[in-house]
């Protein structure tokens, strides 16, 4: 049995590790991520984490893929009420942007694709800087307050105005973020110097993505060595390797989860989830067997040696 936690300050309760649709039809097909979605829930997994504009950048692909595939997925399996499901808006190339009505519309359009009647937890996707923080959180209000989105988060936005967001639902009595996703794992700890005070003195819960790097923390990636993956793009996975601290951190890795016995993707994702804030690191599977290394997350828990290990090679 899997212990669920609290979502930050919302009813929201979710499983240890929270599956990522953002290779959903892009690097794997609907029947692969049916099986994917399967077994990641036979493990006890309840939380799902998408976006209405995976991923539009990339030729071949469709803004709203992702959650298509989940839409389908709840309604074929019949579970909708037992999955919490999360998606991202204002990065839609149709609904560009948080002007109010242009991510209410966008909300409206995720749950068509998903075939809810409410998003769990939704997402600005991207802080759009253009629009006072005071708007963007009324409209957020307004749409829990009809019913169509449970909880609020926020991911890509300045400690700044993610401070002066959370301070204006409290002044007005508005509905709050329970949750902010940034990027954070070994390799990327940028996340600790100011939002992680915000997040602690707000009791937000943080749901980190690129949990393991774009597949660079589970040792597919080495110094000098060519993968041929659709992921080993500039900027992804593949250029972690050549620096020093990638390379300790890979080693680091290696040695914490020989010793243990364990996959180096459950490792890193370990160490995530004992961080402070953290509630439940964001992973991608694109297939049926790389979802036990993910899941393993739920019975792990490191020592105070392995988690010194690594936050000196990663430091």
């Amino acid at each position: 049995m899997v212990a669920l936690r609290l979502l930050g300050s919302s009813e929201l309760s979710v499983s240890p590790l929270c599956l990522g649709g953002n290779v959903f039809g892009w690097t794997a097909d609907e029947p692969a991520l049916f099986a994917v979605l399967d077994a990641y829930a036979e493990a006890g997994g309840n939380f799902l984490d998408t976006s209405d504009s995976y991923m539009y950048h990339f030729p071949g692909n469709e803004a709203g893929q992702s959650e298509r595939i989940i839409g389908k997925w709840l309604a074929a399996r019949g579970n909708r009420d037992e999955v919490v499901v999360a998606t991202k808006v204002g990065d839609h190339p149709r609904f560009k942007g948080l002007a109010p009505a242009n991510f209410k519309a966008a909300a409206e359009e995720s749950l068509r694709r998903l075939g809810i009647e409410r998003i769990d937890l939704c997402y600005t996707h991207f802080d759009d800087e253009s629009v006072p923080v005071e708007d963007i959180v009324a409209a957020l209000d307004e749409l829990v307050r009809e019913g169509k989105v449970r909880a609020i988060g926020a991911s890509n936005i300045s400690p700044q105005r993610l401070a002066a967001s959370l301070e204006f639902s409290d002044r007005e009595g508005l509905a709050k973020y329970v949750a902010l996703q940034p990027k954070y794992n070994l390799v990327e700890r940028e996340y600790e110097s100011e939002r992680r005070g915000i997040v602690q003195r707000h009791g937000l819960a943080c749901v980190p993505y690129f949990g393991l790097a774009s597949g660079f923390l589970t040792g597919k990636y080495r110094p000098g060595q060519q993968v041929d993956s659709i992921r080993n793009l500039p900027g992804l996975a593949g250029g972690y390797a050549d620096t020093e601290r990638g390379v300790k951190v890979l080693a680091a890795l290696e040695e914490v989860a020989k010793a243990r016995g364990a996959e180096m993707a459950t490792v890193a994702l370990a160490w995530l989830a004992q961080q402070p804030t953290v509630t439940a690191p964001i992973a991608s599977a694109r297939t049926v067997e790389q979802v036990p290394a993910l899941v393993a997350l739920h019975d792990v828990e490191l020592s105070d040696d392995e988690l010194r290990v690594l936050d000196a090679a990663s430091a």
